[in-house]
């Protein structure tokens, strides 16, 4: 075994009488990428929190470099070599703190005197921030980055400590292509010198693109693991999930009468105008690259923004929202990107976090809360959504990711809607509660129009009625998900097929 891998030993961790890890039994090998997926909560985060000293285990031994390894704090695991780019991206960055700051944070902490030269400091994140191509001025404020920056300073900062481990977490999540072609050149170039990496995602793309090996885990186990030439993409799913994954068969419904409108759209200045129409009992899937155009469309619809030009109507009415607060009064309702950031709410438990935008539905004489009318809402909405928990009155971050997801979800289908806009619903969760989610969108969607934001195509094949291409801000094609021409769809998706002829017409639904 390479001196500075990790081996881990019945590993064991209970939270009261959940028994989260079951006798964990892995070992991690310098200069290899192992992939980790499991289903939501399978123990991947409690694993990864007690290798990073966020968690003490408790039984079972780790190792690192063939020594004991038993981190108290982060700081301890950060000190031997453990670095983690976690999937929430508020816990690897300082929103407050500026780009610099947060790129020599550690060193900040521990009182080096060194970085205490404003004008030094800027240099040396500068030095940082080129490693991992990160253009930005070091003295911007964190908070005012978008979310892919915001990934790439956690990135850059993980990677200013020359790592004996590197944990990556669903990483590439918030990427453009060119971000993620960056992130896997510095992948393999800390495979090259002999850092053993931890990958955890479900994304396909990703994992046959870096996966030197593949780990499964359930039930807080490992249940599988696949080495080899040619790894057994489809054994590790079975293993995950404990069955066969079956494929999605989608039956088109006739559509019904237009709900939304747009004549003209022009979403930003010198972007190609188009035509869109979203239909009753339609669900809609948006493709493309990040930075594409999907989220401006999203905010144009919710009025978080407004377009440059064009015409927007609703149920045949002009539409043209003055703010999100407007367009929820009007039905369109919109389930935001960043889960963390924008979507739960620490402090409520699950039946404020599915009832918060209609809690005037569910006040009495004086505008006193019926909390029975609260809570039966929210049990009406995890029965339907499969959350996994005790009942309403648990807290939202006692579920595991898949889970709060599923909660935000529900929020946004607690109540009727004209049009439902979700944003990436499936981000951070496992191939089987993506399913179990869009199969819950597709059941109710009979009396709305949807519109799903998708950032993979397979996402898109399994949701969506039809499917429409953003690229440069403008739709740049529109397939109905039968029998679709894959090549075309991507060479749309990036960039690489010929523009549409008369192509404002892209968007028409039919």
């Amino acid at each position: 075994m390479p001196a500075n891998a990790i081996a881990i030993a019945g590993l064991t961790k209970s939270f009261a009488r959940n028994r989260v890890l079951r006798g964990i039994d892995l070992t991690l090998p310098a200069g290899q990428v192992t992939v980790l997926m499991g289903a939501n909560g399978a123990g991947k985060s409690t694993l990864v929190k007690i290798l990073c000293g966020v968690f003490r285990p408790d039984g079972g031994s780790v190792m690192l470099g063939g020594r004991p390894f038993a981190p108290a704090a982060p700081v301890d695991a950060l000190r031997a070599g453990v670095v983690t780019v976690h999937q929430n991206i508020n816990e690897g960055v300082a929103p407050d703190l500026d780009v610099a700051s947060n790129l020599l944070l550690d060193d900040l902490a521990s009182g080096s005197g060194f970085f205490l030269n404003r004008r030094r400091m800027r240099e040396e994140g500068r030095r940082i921030a080129d490693a991992v191509g990160l253009d930005v001025a070091m003295g911007r404020e964190v908070a005012s980055l978008s979310l892919a920056d915001r990934q790439l300073v956690s990135i850059a900062r993980a990677m200013a400590h020359r790592p004996r481990l590197m944990i990556l977490d669903e990483p590439t999540s918030s990427l453009s292509a060119a971000e993620t072609e960056r992130l896997f050149a510095l992948i393999e170039q800390l495979k090259a010198e002999g850092v053993a990496i931890l990958y955890i995602s479900h994304r396909m793309s990703d994992i046959r693109r870096l996966a030197d090996r593949i780990v499964s885990m359930r039930d807080g186990q490992i249940s599988g693991t696949f080495e080899g030439r040619d790894l057994d993409y489809a054994g590790a799913v079975r293993a995950m999930l404990g069955h066969e994954i079956t494929e999605v068969d989608i039956r088109i419904p006739d559509a019904g009468g237009a709900v939304i409108e747009a004549a003209g759209m022009r979403l930003r200045e010198g972007a190609r105008p188009f035509d869109l129409t979203l239909r009753e009992n339609e669900v809609v899937a948006v493709a493309g690259l990040v930075g594409s155009g999907k989220s401006a469309l999203a905010e144009a619809l919710f009025g978080v923004s407004a377009p440059v030009s064009g015409e927007m109507s609703l149920d045949g009415k002009p539409f043209r929202p003055k703010s999100p607060g407007d367009a929820v009064r009007q039905g369109v309702f919109h389930l935001s990107k960043d889960r963390l950031r924008n979507a739960v709410i620490p402090d409520f438990d699950i039946a404020r976090n599915i009832t918060l935008p209609f809690l005037s539905r569910h006040q009495g004489a004086l505008s006193i809360m019926r909390r029975g009318s609260e809570r039966a809402t929210a049990a009406r909405m995890i029965d339907m959504m499969g959350v996994v928990c005790q009942g309403p009155r648990d807290e939202i971050l006692t579920l595991s990711g898949g889970n709060q997801q599923k909660v935000v979800v529900a929020r946004w289908l607690a109540e009727p809607c004209r049009l439902l806009i979700l944003d990436e619903p499936f981000q951070g969760v496992d191939i089987e509660a993506r399913r179990d989610i869009g199969r819950r969108i597709r059941d109710s969607a009979a009396d709305r129009a949807t519109l799903v934001l998708c950032a993979e195509i397979d996402e898109a094949l399994e949701i969506a009625d039809r499917i429409l291409v953003m690229s440069e801000h403008s739709i740049a094609g529109a397939h109905r998900n039968a029998e679709i021409d894959l090549d075309l769809l991507m060479a749309q998706v990036t960039d690489t097929a010929p523009p549409p002829s008369g192509g404002a017409q892209l968007g028409v639904g039919t």
